[in-house]
């Protein structure tokens, strides 16, 4: 049976998501350096981060609830962005490092453009 959804915020959820899964599996192959898993565990939480806050924007009881969780999406999103940039990577998982950091960039587009039209 197919599902249609009228809702863009199932997609959006279903977006954070898969962007947290990709990290982790990356997180996984990464070096164990001491470095890397200090940046790893911030990443990890702020990947995951994303999406648990956009599902509680979805469920928010109030505007002022749902601006906040969303401007919160988008400083994961950017925190997220950061640690990718800093974190040590193999040779083989570099493509997947760089795709990661222009979904974290997209991510914080579109939370900074839903805050703005939620204000």
């Amino acid at each position: 049976m197919t599902e249609i959804r009228n809702s863009k915020h199932y997609d959006l959820e279903e977006r954070t998501l898969q962007f947290a899964k990709r990290v982790i599996a990356l997180v996984n192959r990464m070096p164990k350096t001491l470095p890397n898993i200090e940046i790893g565990r911030q990443l990890v939480k702020s990947s995951g981060s994303v999406g648990a806050n956009y599902i509680e924007a979805n469920e928010s009881l109030s505007k002022k609830d749902f601006f906040m969780r969303i401007k919160i999406c988008r400083k994961e999103s950017k925190e997220s962005r950061y640690w990718l940039k800093l974190v040590q990577v193999k040779e083989a998982d570099e493509k997947e490092r760089e795709s990661l950091i222009l979904e974290a960039t997209e991510l914080m587009k579109i939370f900074g453009s839903i805050a703005e039209k939620s204000k």
